[in-house]
């Protein structure tokens, strides 16, 4: 029921709640979702469902993702209700070091071009969860994948916004990418049919790769063998030796070899968890952001119910507040090495955090200190001083692919929309696509797959797909936790969900977005396990983020007391937040968030779901 210390939820949600017993399945695009529900009516699990649905992303969302880019997911099987995180976020090549950057004339990693490009890991994890946990044969979960590719899909709007943003970068500059996206030297329209000849081939080829091997297991292992050390791994070590343009307006090669992507093998890791008003919340390590939602968590779970709800003033404020101190310890000390977690998630250094939340809004980055906790932070800039040391410099985060917002115009962002802003260059922040899939025995997964997107460098002919960028989330400043290192992960924005009671799973959800990610995902949580809203009602909620931090996404700026709002907010509230200190941008009234999630109630066996109207994409469907 809802709580009367919040805001009642719109007595119409959107959509309504799924509820069923057989099983559920909600993805960013209607089709992935279809594909997922329909492998659970033919006998599959939870497992095998999502990776048939997230090989279909590829190809139906190929802006957001790709097979060249990386996933996270956090899982549970129906045996074992432990969460469990699956990492398919690559490392940075064995060339891939700071000095080489610089002497390429860089301060900063580009946002497009094969430079940015950690290990692919996305396929390779993909065929692990399948291996490990799913039952289905390789060949019948790319089925409808390979069918897409070679046939055809109705491509979607968003998808051909995009292509428009960088049609003059694919034919000046990317002619393999002009080949492949510009079907008759032309973008295409909505609703056309969209091919990929290539990327069908390539997963027959993995398919192949296991005739004749004597189990389930050797088959798919054959086809992890072919992705990382065959044909896929020759023709990414010939195409990125070539130069070719990137977001810093100059001709680079890549440093991605053959030999980093045989090197590489998807792994599982420990889900980090903590309590969150008798929940547990289980997300991945601290080289991903999902540690900074549970250290928001923490700040936020002993205060009263009333400054918890975002659709206030008072509350808005608080979460917004408590959201800064926890993504200023993301940027302090968050990376793929040694993160003291035990520390930044302790009862001492949490009260010590909150201490520091007053009544304005704050305009400092305030990671914290104390003993074991130790930061070096990289450059902090705002759009404009960042515009102002290129003009001086000529180079690294220089002209023309800095945006400068000007202040009088009060342009909003498309990020900041909740839609990836993609720039003329291919620089691209805000991503990613999302699966959550639960089934009757109760295996329940949430994944979220990113990178690799079309505009992400140019397109690898004989692959029909290009590499990702995540390297741009590392600095080339020595000593920061996230630090340009060879063989070690970028810190990346990816971060799936699983919520947990008395030890057994009831939802997994997520969100693309970048940055917002967590911080969309914070307000479900806060509606739907505080305020007693149903999963459409808080997915449906007016949402808002603060950009108080330094971005993950190429050129790495921030925005001191920015907070992005939709308008359904109120206006009220709005100017509220205004008279704190906020610094308001309105997003518009359905702006902010792609979240999809499932739900199980492990008493009854009854299960949801439910997904974002926002963008008219997204979609949950089960039974």
């Amino acid at each position: 029921m809802p709580n009367p210390a919040f805001v009642p939820p719109a007595p119409h949600p959107t959509r309504p709640d799924l509820s069923g017993t057989f099983g559920m399945a909600a993805s960013t695009h209607w089709i992935a979702t279809a594909v997922a529900q329909s492998v659970l009516e033919r006998g599959g699990n939870a497992f095998d469902a999502a990776t048939a649905g997230a090989f279909v992303l590829h190809v139906v969302e190929p802006h957001l993702n790709g097979p060249g880019g990386d996933m996270t997911a956090v899982f549970a099987t129906a045996a074992d209700p432990t969460p469990v995180v699956l990492s398919g976020q690559g490392p940075a090549p064995a060339e891939a070091t700071p000095e080489h950057y610089r002497s390429e004339g860089l301060d900063l990693v580009p946002g497009s071009g094969a430079l940015a490009a950690a290990v692919p890991g996305a396929v390779d994890a993909w065929l692990l969860l399948l291996r490990d946990h799913g039952t289905w044969e390789l060949a019948d979960v790319l089925a409808p994948a390979i069918g897409y590719a070679r046939d055809g899909h109705p491509v979607a709007p968003a998808v051909v916004r995009t292509i428009t943003a960088v049609q003059d970068l694919f034919r000046d500059h990317w002619p393999t990418s002009a080949a492949q996206w510009l079907p008759g030297g032309v973008v295409p329209t909505p609703g056309d049919l969209l091919r990929n000849e290539p990327l069908a081939a390539v997963y027959d080829r993995l398919v192949a790769a296991g005739a004749g091997a004597g189990s389930r297991t050797a088959r798919i292992d054959a086809a992890r063998t072919e992705w990382a050390e065959g044909a896929v791994a020759q023709a990414v070590d010939r195409a990125v030796r070539q130069p070719h343009r990137h977001a810093s307006g100059t001709d680079h090669a890549g440093v991605l070899r053959a030999s980093d992507m045989a090197a590489f093998r998807a792994s599982y890791e420990p889900a980090t968890t903590v309590e969150f008003r008798g929940c547990t919340i289980a997300k991945t390590g601290a080289w991903g952001q999902g540690p900074a939602l549970l250290q928001t968590l923490r700040l936020l779970e002993p205060l009263d119910d009333a400054l918890l709800d975002p659709s206030t003033e008072v509350g808005a404020h608080t979460v917004v507040e408590a959201q800064k101190l926890a993504l200023a310890d993301r940027e302090a000390f968050y990376g793929d090495g040694d993160v003291p977690l035990d520390v930044l998630l302790s009862d001492a250094y949490t009260a010590e955090r909150r201490a520091l939340s007053g009544e304005r809004a704050s305009t400092e980055l305030r990671p914290g200190t104390g003993a074991g906790v130790r930061h070096a932070l990289p450059p902090v800039r705002t759009e404009a001083e960042a515009a102002a040391a290129g003009a001086v410099t000529g180079q690294g985060v220089g002209e023309p692919t800095v945006r400068v917002r000007r202040a009088e115009e009060r342009a909003v962002p498309v990020e900041d929309r909740g839609e990836p802003f993609v720039a003329p260059d291919g620089e691209t922040r805000g991503d990613t696509v999302h699966i959550d899939v639960v089934d009757r025995w109760g295996n329940t997964v949430s994944a979220t797959p990113s990178g690799g997107w079309l505009q992400s460098s140019p397109t690898i002919p004989e692959l029909g797909f290009c590499l990702g960028t995540r390297l741009q989330m590392t600095w080339l400043e020595e000593g920061t936790a996230s630090t340009l290192r060879p063989g070690e992960r970028p810190r990346t924005t990816l971060t799936p969900t699983l919520v947990l009671r008395d030890g057994q799973p009831v939802a997994a959800l997520g969100s693309p977005g970048g940055d917002q990610q967590d911080q969309w995902q914070l307000l479900f949580l806060l509606r739907w396990i505080v305020g007693g809203y149903s999963p459409q009602q808080a997915i449906d909620a007016p949402a808002l983020h603060t950009t108080s931090f330094p971005g993950s996404f190429w050129p790495r700026t921030w925005e001191p007391a920015g907070l992005v709002v939709e308008d359904r907010l109120g206006d009220d509230v709005i100017a509220g937040l205004e008279a704190r200190g906020h610094v308001v941008t309105r997003a518009g009234d359905w702006s902010l968030g792609r979240l999809t999630c499932v739900t199980r109630d492990p008493a009854t066996g009854v299960l949801g779901a439910a997904a974002n109207p926002r963008g008219a994409q997204g979609y949950a469907a089960g039974r």
